[in-house]
């Protein structure tokens, strides 16, 4: 996937969604890809957030099930409430997992957040504005 520097020292990537509803229909061993309808759309990756956040329109082009709302807080401090829609099939640097996301209905890019983060075992170098697998060949769990 492609990667592209911005100004703000914050850096985006390119994704891909899918409704995991449509994923679990298509079988074993079939290139998800291939047989599912998707959207590839650009993410600024924050480590600094928790959650998964995606436009609306992807929500609606996805027919991305609402599950509920879940308060959000901006920058600036706002509070507000928002969708959270689940089975939110992503693929990042080759590697996926299905996730719940909350749906901006003003915004354009999406924004990656510490838990596909972790789950798809990825890091942040802040100092190359880059993302990479901890391994290369393997989502690792960490056991204690």
């Amino acid at each position: 996937m492609m990667m592209e520097r911005t100004v703000t020292g914050r850096f985006s990537v390119e994704f891909v969604v899918a409704n995991n509803r449509d994923v679990v229909n298509i079988g074993v061993g079939v290139r998800v890809l291939e047989r599912v309808k998707h959207v590839v759309l650009a993410g600024v990756v924050d480590s600094g957030a928790a959650r998964l956040v995606l436009p609306q329109r992807v929500a609606d082009e996805l027919e991305l099930r609402v599950e509920g709302q879940t308060r959000v807080r901006y920058a600036d401090h706002r509070r507000e409430d928002r969708p959270l829609v689940s089975n939110v099939w992503l693929e990042l640097l080759g590697r996926h997992g299905v996730f719940s996301a909350v749906i901006e209905p003003e915004r354009d890019d999406a924004l990656i957040g510490a838990i596909v983060l972790e789950e798809l075992d990825l890091l942040v170098d802040c100092a190359t504005q880059s993302l990479y697998p901890r391994e290369p060949d393997a989502i690792v769990t960490e056991i204690e």
